[in-house]
C-alpha cells in the first residue's frame, strides 16, 4: 500500500483528488494539506510514498515547496495536479523531480494512468536484487510496455459473472448516469465492489465518467454506459 499526501489549497479539487486516490487500488490518502508551509510542518514525509501537490499556492509555490523538501532531505515521489502549464513552470518542475504532471481539469481516468505508472516502477525496483538490468531499466522508463493486460482480460480478484451483472444494468440506461452508491443499490452489491468495477469498465472504455460539483459536499463521480 503507498502512502499519499496532497497538498491543495483549493478545498473542493482537494477532495476529488481523495476521492481519486481511494478509488485507486493500492493507494491511501495519510495527510491533506493546504499549502506548503503546512506541510512541511506538518506531514510525516519519512512514511510517505507520493505527494500530489498543486502549483499555486499562498505562501510558497511548488516549486519552492519541492526545492524546500529536498534540502530538508526528503525525496518521495511528486504528481503535479495544477492549472499551470506554461513551458518554463513544467520545464523547471522535470527538472526537480517530478514523476508526472496533470493539467487540471483532468479525468479519472489520466489520474489512475499516473497512480499506476508510479506503482509499476516501484514494483520493478522492488522486485530487483540491489541492481537492475536493462529489463529493468526499460520497464521503468516505460511500464505500459512490460504487459499490460488486455480489454478481454479481467484484473485479479474480478469475475465475469458480477462484471455482467453490473454491465447489463447499466446498459439497460445508455442515457442516464449513476454513481457508484446508485449502482451498488440497483445490483445489490457492496459500494467497494462496484467502484472496482466501474474502474475497470472506464480502463477498458466502457464507462464514462463525469464530477458533479452540485452535491453540497463531497464531489460526486457519475459513470455512464458508453460503448456500443
Amino acid at each position: 500500500m503507498f502512502n499519499v499526501i496532497i497538498i491543495e489549497d483549493d478545498p473542493m479539487v482537494a477532495a476529488i483528488d481523495r476521492q481519486y486516490v481511494e478509488m485507486t487500488a493500492g493507494f491511501r490518502v495519510t495527510g491533506m494539506f493546504d499549502g506548503g508551509i503546512s506541510a512541511l510542518k506538518g506531514a510525516d514525509f519519512d512514511h510517505t510514498d507520493l505527494i500530489i501537490l498543486d502549483y499555486f499556492m499562498p505562501e510558497m509555490n511548488g516549486d519552492e515547496f519541492i526545492n524546500q523538501l529536498h534540502r530538508t532531505g526528503w525525496s518521495p515521489a511528486i504528481i503535479m495536479v495544477t492549472s499551470a502549464n506554461d513551458t518554463e513552470t513544467v520545464t523547471s518542475l522535470f527538472r526537480h523531480g517530478v514523476v508526472d504532471y496533470l493539467v487540471k481539469p483532468f479525468e479519472y481516468e489520466r489520474f489512475r494512468s499516473a497512480l499506476e505508472r508510479f506503482s509499476a516502477r516501484m514494483n520493478v525496483l522492488s522486485g530487483t536484487s540491489g541492481t537492475v538490468s536493462q529489463s529493468d531499466i526499460d520497464r521503468l522508463i516505460s511500464p505500459s510496455s512490460s504487459g499490460e493486460p488486455g480489454k478481454n482480460t479481467l484484473a485479479k480478484g474480478l469475475n465475469a459473472p458480477t462484471l455482467n451483472l453490473i454491465r447489463s444494468f447499466l446498459k439497460k440506461h445508455p442515457e442516464d448516469s449513476f454513481t457508484s452508491e446508485q449502482i451498488s443499490k440497483e445490483v445489490n452489491l457492496s459500494r467497494i465492489t462496484v467502484r472496482r468495477y466501474v474502474n475497470h469498465m472506464l480502463e477498458i472504455g466502457e464507462l464514462t465518467s463525469t464530477i458533479d460539483y452540485q452535491t453540497g459536499g463531497r464531489p460526486g463521480i457519475h459513470y455512464k454506459y458508453c460503448k456500443v
